[in-house]
Order: structure tokens, then C-alpha cells, then sequence
């Protein structure tokens, strides 16, 4: 028997500590092969594809549901914070600048996104989930401690914002490597989270600032986003790793006029969005709809409605395709906030607040997934996401400062509700003008 030398000139393999001889070459080559390490094995085979169900994929969407319950959640909330901001017994700003405090926690949430990214498709979906679990809570105890303007402005505004930046990629990342034929519906049960977290908040505020004052009310606020985050972080796992890294810029994406459409169309919802979320409660209870105490419960009803809104049509855009329901959802949102200027009952505060909650959180929760479909590579569908985040973070940024000051120059509400209203129709009009030139004007097109 003539012992044979390995492909790197080595002698023949020992298997268990026993000599083993091999007959030929070819058989070596064979050996060699059988014996490669286990991790370039596999490194080297594709992954399964996405199970789209079952016990582990189900705990992503939970895990995600909290992810959003806290980055959307805290912002989907401060419209409590802006009503008692404006009556506090510590300091006196206009409802402006007050605003401007949600206004950065909402952008640092997507400009930070732009950032994160990049980080995850390297792999550190953990890390970044870690962060943000201990910014979001550690931000709102320091803001239970300030006592003037400039301080919550940095923890609630800046240290949230950037802790929400943190949980919000890996919150609408990590489902499509679970989910394929049901991403919208998986997509639309996490988001709703947003919707609840922005029932849970407000009304536990309210309840314990009443009762144990701001400082206790908010750092409950903490502890209830410390559990909920540290839930997810102990359920969720990264289930591939991307092959390539994703590109931080894809400025050939703006050459094309669907994705350009959709992300001007983006810019001017997120602008116009949150103002009726920011100001129904200030609006009911100045114009004597309602007393301070109901007057709280108005955004939480919204937020209710909300969730129906963000599940629903996501279920349905699954089987006609998102741009179908995102053009129809923005437009009957727009003229939600327009009817909003004739509202002059208590009961017409409230039917307001459930109709526009539902139809805002349809077209909210199903854009992400609209941008799939205007994307030919999908190879390039998170540096396109991260680009659209980017732009509508400036809409984040300064639409609600915008509507304070007009609230603030004219001392009438007309002027916030037309700014909301128009805005919002110009972005339906946005939207629909992306889906035409995508798939031209025929209506029954799964776009």
C-alpha cells in the first residue's frame, strides 16, 4: 500500500487518532474534501428560505411588535407630553418650540436608521437592539429629573431619538428573512405595535402624573419600555447574514421617477402627518370640546383606531399589491385632516380621531413595503429604504414646529388643519403619480 500525500503536500489523514491509508489521488482529493472545516461549509451552501410561519418566525413578528412598540410608540405618544409641556409648572414655551422636542426624537429615529443600516447587514443586529433597549429607557428617567426646557430637549428629545434610531432598522429588518408570501401582514402586526404603544403610554401618564406626579409617571414610562425591549432582545435572532454589504448611497435610484415620486411623497406625509397626532388633544380642550380630563384620552383613541388601520389593509395589500392601497389610504387621510376643520362636537373629536387613526395607519405601516415594489433589484432595497428614510426624516424634523408656529402667528387651528390637509392630499397625489409610472394606468395591476 503506498501512503498518498494531501492536496497540501501533508501525509495521509488520520481519522480518530488511527492511521488511514488512501489507494490513489483522486481518493485524497475526496478525503480532503469530506474533511473541510464546517464553517466554509457553511459559509459555501445558500441559505433555506424564509419559513414564512411557524413557532420561531411568529416570535420575530412579537419581538419586532415590541421593537415598534417603543421607537414609533414613544413618538406616536408625545402628543401627551406636548399638552402637559404646555401647562407644566416648570417652564413656558410656545407650542413650537415645545413640538420640536417630538419633532427630533421622531428624526433622530430615522436619520440614525440611515446610519444603523449598514451596521446590521454587518451582522450586529444584537448590538444595535442592545443600545437602543438601554438609550430609550435610560433617556426617559433623565427626563423625569429635568426641570427646564433644554434638558428634555436633550433626554427626551435627543438621548429617545437616538435610542429609537437604534431598535427602528432592526424592527422592519429582520422580518423579511422570515416572511415572503404573508411580509405585509407580518410587516402590519409589527407595526401595530407603533399604535399600541401609543394607546399604552399615554394613558399610563396620564393615569400616574395625576396621582404620583410627572417624575414617577415617566419613569413608569421607562421600566415598561426596559421590560418590553429586554422581551425582544431575548426572543429575536438574525437568521442569515447578507452575502454583500449594502451601500450607504444609490443616488441612481433618484433617475427614476416611481422611486423619486414615492420618496417626495414620503417627505410630505411624514411633514404633514403628525400634526393632527400632536395637537387633537391641545385643539379639543382649548376650543372646549371636552374637559382636560377626557381631553387625554383622545390620542389613545386615535391610536386605537390605529391598529385595525395598520394590520387590515396590509393583509389586503398582500393580494392587490401595497401601491394599491397606499394611494387610496393617503388620499382619504388627507381628507380626514380637511374634515377636521368642520369638527365642533365632542362626539365628532372622537368619530375624527378613529377615522383619521385607522386610514393614517394604513398608508404609515404598508410604505415600507410599497417601496419593494418599486424596486426592480431587490438587491438594492435596503440602501433605497435607508435613502427614503433619510428624506423623510427632514419632514419629521420640522412639520409639527411648522404647525405650532402657524398656531402661534395666527392664534386659530384653521391654519394647522389646512397644512395637514393639503399636504396630505399632495402626497396621495405624490403616490399616485409613482404607481402610474410604474405600471401605467391600469387599475386592476398588482402594484
Amino acid at each position: 500500500m503506498i501512503e498518498t500525500r494531501g492536496r497540501h503536500g501533508g501525509s495521509a489523514s488520520t481519522v480518530g487518532g488511527n492511521a488511514a491509508t488512501v489507494d490513489s489521488p483522486v481518493e485524497a482529493e475526496i478525503d480532503a474534501e469530506a474533511h473541510l472545516p464546517a464553517k466554509t461549509e457553511r459559509e459555501s451552501r445558500e441559505p433555506d428560505p424564509p419559513p414564512n410561519g411557524g413557532t420561531v418566525a411568529w416570535l420575530q413578528v412579537l419581538g419586532s411588535f415590541f421593537l415598534f412598540f417603543n421607537c414609533w410608540g414613544t413618538v406616536n405618544s408625545f402628543g401627551v407630553f406636548q399638552t402637559y409641556y404646555e401647562n407644566n409648572p416648570y417652564w413656558s414655551e410656545t407650542p413650537s418650540n415645545i413640538s420640536w422636542i417630538g419633532s427630533i426624537q421622531a428624526f433622530l429615529l430615522l436619520m440614525v436608521g440611515v446610519v444603523t443600516g449598514p451596521i446590521y447587514d454587518r451582522g450586529y443586529f444584537r448590538t444595535l437592539v442592545v443600545i437602543g433597549s438601554f438609550l430609550v429607557p435610560f433617556g426617559f428617567m433623565m427626563t423625569s429629573l429635568c426641570r427646564e426646557y433644554w434638558q428634555v430637549v436633550i433626554a427626551q428629545g435627543i438621548v429617545v431619538g437616538l435610542g429609537n434610531g437604534f431598535l427602528w432598522v432592526p424592527s422592519v429588518a429582520i422580518l423579511p428573512q422570515y416572511f415572503t408570501t404573508k411580509k405585509a401582514l407580518a410587516n402590519g402586526i409589527a407595526a401595530a405595535g407603533s399604535s399600541c404603544g401609543g394607546i399604552c403610554y399615554p394613558i399610563v401618564f396620564r393615569a400616574l402624573e395625576q396621582r404620583v406626579g410627572f417624575g414617577w409617571a415617566t419613569r413608569a414610562i421607562a421600566f415598561i419600555a426596559l421590560g418590553t425591549l429586554t422581551f425582544s432582545i431575548c426572543i429575536m435572532k438574525q437568521r442569515v447574514m447578507p452575502k454583500q454589504k449594502r451601500k450607504l448611497l444609490d443616488l441612481d435610484a433618484f433617475k427614476e421617477g416611481p422611486y423619486t415620486l414615492y420618496c417626495v411623497g414620503m417627505f410630505l406625509a411624514f411633514t404633514s402627518f403628525y400634526g393632527p397626532v400632536y395637537y387633537i388633544q391641545p385643539y379639543a380642550i382649548q376650543t372646549g370640546l371636552t374637559d382636560t380630563s377626557f381631553g387625554f384620552y383622545l390620542l389613545p383613541i386615535l391610536n386605537t383606531a390605529s391598529v385595525p388601520g395598520r394590520i387590515i389593509p396590509n393583509f389586503v395589500g398582500d393580494y392587490i399589491g401595497p401601491m394599491n392601497v397606499l394611494v387610496p389610504a393617503a388620499f382619504l387621510t388627507g381628507v380626514m385632516a380637511l374634515i377636521w376643520i368642520g369638527v365642533s362636537t365632542l362626539g365628532g373629536i372622537i368619530a375624527f380621531a378613529c377615522f383619521y387613526g385607522f386610514f393614517s395607519g394604513a398608508f404609515i405601516s404598508i410604505a415600507p413595503v410599497a417601496i419593494v415594489a418599486l424596486t426592480p433589484d431587490l438587491r438594492k432595497i435596503g440602501t433605497r429604504m435607508g435613502q427614503s428614510f433619510f428624506v423623510c426624516s427632514f419632514g419629521l424634523l420640522i412639520g409639527t414646529p411648522v404647525s405650532g408656529a402657524i398656531l402661534t402667528s395666527t392664534g386659530r387651528w384653521i391654519g394647522v388643519q389646512l397644512f395637514s390637509g393639503i399636504l396630505l392630499l399632495a402626497t396621495a397625489s405624490a403616490f399616485f403619480a409613482a404607481r402610474t409610472c410604474h405600471v401605467g394606468w391600469k387599475l386592476k395591476v398588482k402594484a
